[in-house]
């Protein structure tokens, strides 16, 4: 038998034997083992030390000092982690974990570290000696460093969102209060990027914001901050700006936009900007001061003119106006809680035979002392502050119940173009209409003319299902508005009201005279009845009768009240119609 080959001899064996390498495979993850003795500051590394750190001399990795030099943000990142280190891993030992960048020198690259090892206790209690590991962990940092800026910076331009711009703009105010300095808070918005959206696209609209960012970022002083405040609207955060030097930056921005065109995959677009601003603390103390001034001061540089700027000032009628809405809003939505919203009424008659062929009813509301409101002091806060939706439906059901009450009357009531496109207020008329039935069929909806009619189409859909329910239509105030006769063809509407603030003059005004006669000439031609506001006098009546107008209404006729005219006895007057008037 061959002797037994030695263990020895077997390079696999010895392999084994003397077991894997810790410095090559620490090399291999990129990792390095470290004892401190800070009595001494030496540092002892392992041979994989150099690997990692290959352009950093070894003497330089040899002591705490020397190694703290090269660390990033703070060179006392690793002692104040020893010295805050709460948890205790066991008797003798306290454990931390840290990150931070290593720099060779100013030009190099920066190397992110994480470091984790614990810390033992000399006699006094006091860290005496550190082992631990560090690894480089640059992917993971630049990984974190994206979401970070993904979550401070807007995608589309790399500029910050906006809840950091605001948060950089209450910072600068803070700061500029504290040092007695002023800054400026401008919002710089794109003029018709609907149309650019409209004409080109989504994706050019986007080329043309990111065009607009880099010509504000080209523009601004170190320092000065941008971001983007929402889809058309960029914020800029000026410090150390008075409003002089506003108004020249103002400009300096403007002529960015509105010198050179912008190109774009889809050819060549031209662009202007408005821009609103706000001197801080001056007239904003607060980050929501400023945005808020800002974004007025932009709405009035736009309703001024596209391409416009507008610095923000204290305006004391403006104050007191808001006051009063403020007021008027919380006396309407009480008013409305607590049913004080009621009707008056005024005969509308037939221009021929003075016999009252309907009367209009006007909303009314009232306060507390006994006074009454009337539709002039309602309507218009109303529909501005976006309570009219509620006031019509009030209209609505006061209207049905007189209906219902009182068979042998038609109603009218008027709404807003707003309200004929909501959805609760259909849904509202058309359970009433199949609750009481008859009633749609003495029912006339005027839609207000003096508030332009957006969405035709939309408005169109809504008289077609009223008139299905037998319900008349009519548009009041007509002529001081945006609906053309064209508009009226494709409505369908049954009654036109002619604006009282041409026909109170007729009889000494030509003007309104050719105006009046033209109206009534033109809706007679395609068969709808024509009523005359505010006829103030008896040439007046004589005159509209002659040309040919159905029906007249105002002071001569007889003027709005509370009291209900049909009560009176059947004989003493025709079926009345009744309508909202604004």
């Amino acid at each position: 038998m061959p002797p037994a080959e030695s263990a020895s001899n077997d390079p696999t064996a010895r392999a084994v034997s003397r077991g894997p390498d810790p410095a090559a495979i620490l090399s291999a993850l990129g990792q390095a083992t470290f004892a401190w003795e800070l009595a001494t500051d030496a540092i002892v590394w392992s041979g994989s030390a150099a690997a990692m750190f290959q352009d950093i001399p070894a003497e330089t990795l040899s002591t705490g000092a020397s190694y703290a030099e090269l660390l990033e943000p703070s060179r006392a990142i690793r002692t104040d982690a020893l010295l805050n280190a709460a948890a205790a891993a066991g008797a003798n030992c306290v454990p931390y974990r840290i990150e931070y960048g290593v720099r060779a020198t100013t030009s190099a690259p920066i190397i992110w570290i994480e470091e984790s090892g614990c810390w033992y206790p000399g006699p006094d209690g006091r860290p005496a000696r550190v082992e631990g590991i560090v690894r480089v962990n640059n992917e993971r940092h630049a990984r974190d460093q994206q979401l970070l800026k993904l979550s401070q910076h807007d995608p589309l331009t790399g500029e910050l969102n906006r809840t950091h711009l605001i948060a950089s703009l209450a910072e600068a105010i803070e700061e500029a209060a504290r040092f007695r300095n002023s800054l400026c808070f401008m919002l710089i918005g794109i003029d018709h990027l609907s149309r650019i959206n409209d004409s080109f696209g989504f994706d050019v609209a986007d080329e043309v914001i990111r065009t607009l960012a880099q010509r504000i970022r080209a523009r601004l002083r170190s320092g000065d901050q941008l971001g983007r405040f929402s889809g058309n609207k960029f914020g800029v955060v000026l410090k150390a700006c008075t409003i002089d030097d506003a108004h020249i930056a103002a400009e300096r921005f403007l002529a960015a936009v509105r010198d050179d065109i912008v190109p774009t995959r889809s050819g060549p677009v031209s662009i202007t900007a408005s821009i609103g601003a706000v001197s801080s603390p001056r007239h904003a103390r607060t980050a929501e001061d400023a945005v808020n001034r800002a974004q007025e001061a932009l709405a009035a540089a736009k309703h001024r003119r596209c391409g416009a700027f507008s610095m923000w000032r204290p305006n004391v009628e403006r104050d007191a106006q808001r006051r009063v809405n403020i007021r008027v809003t919380d006396e309407i939505v009480t008013a409305l809680n607590e049913r004080r919203i009621v009707l008056a009424y005024e005969p509308v008659v037939d221009a021929a035979i003075r016999t009252p062929a309907f009367h209009e009813c006007l909303v009314r509301m009232k306060q507390d002392d006994g006074q009454v409101l009337l539709a002039p002091d309602i309507v218009p806060v109303a529909e501005r502050l976006g309570l009219i939706r509620l006031v019509d439906h009030r209209v609505l059901e006061l209207v049905v119940a007189e209906l219902a009450a009182a068979p042998q009357i038609t109603l009218s009531l008027n709404i807003s173009p707003d309200t004929t496109m909501d959805a609760d207020w259909w849904a509202g008329i058309e359970s009433l209409m199949l609750a009481h039935p008859g009633v749609a069929e003495r029912l006339i909806v005027e839609i207000t003319e003096t508030v332009a009619i957006q969405d035709i189409d939309e408005v169109r859909g809504f008289v077609t299902r009223l008139k299905k329910f037998g319900s008349k239509i009519a548009i009041d105030d007509f002529g001081a508005g945006y609906t053309s006769f064209r508009n009226l063809r494709n409505l369908g509407v049954d009654i036109v009201k002619i604006d009282g603030a041409f026909v109170q003059n007729i009889a000494r005004s030509a003007d309104d005279r050719a105006f009046v006669q033209t109206l009534i000439d033109l809706a007679r031609r395609l068969g709808i009845k024509t009523v005359a506001e505010w006829v103030q006098d008896e040439e007046s009546a004589l005159l509209l009768r002659d040309w040919g107008c159905d029906y007249i209404q105002g002071r001569l006729t007889g003027l709005a009240s509370q009291r209900r005219p049909w009560d009176r006895p059947a004989a003493a007057e025709p079926a009345a119609v009744q309508r909202v008037v604004r």
